[in-house]
């Protein structure tokens, strides 16, 4: 069964890992290939748009940035089967700074972990950015207790 707007924007809020398609046919030297697909970290708040952090000369922020759009999909398998998979343009690319890093990892890590994770992460990964994405199309289910 569909979910509600409610529903599927509460359930995209959540710290769900989510995995991103974006095209990958004719970008650049590409080829014909399959969407490239991956696991990410996002940021979404009901009603507003979604942010992601990559690298500033990633495969990902290339493809990302020669379509102009992508999809996130997130998904549980409990208390019941539920997905929401939401698609859109992207509305802004920025340089990312320290203090997204620390909101979007105290997302997903342990309070004890974000400090850490960050310091490592801000001079390791190299230059980010953040991808804002307004979310054009979505596609929901809960499949209830199957």
């Amino acid at each position: 069964m569909a979910l509600s707007r409610t529903e599927r924007e509460q359930f995209l809020s959540e710290p769900h890992v989510a995995a991103l398609a974006v095209n990958a046919v004719n970008a650049g030297t590409e080829g014909d290939r399959a969407p490239l697909a991956v696991p990410i970290w996002y940021q979404y708040a009901p009603g507003g748009d979604i942010w992601i952090m990559t690298g500033r000369d990633s495969r990902k922020a290339d493809l990302i940035r020669a379509a102009g759009r992508f999809t996130l999909m997130v998904d549980r398998l409990e208390p019941t089967i539920r997905y929401v998979s939401v698609e859109g343009p992207v509305v802004s690319t920025v340089p990312a700074t320290r203090e997204q890093l620390v909101e979007l990892s105290a997302r997903y890590l342990p309070a004890e972990k974000v400090e850490g994770y960050v310091d490592f992460a801000w001079k390791e990964h190299g230059e980010q950015v953040v991808v804002h994405m307004r979310p054009q199309r979505w596609v929901s289910s809960d499949l209830g207790h199957l």
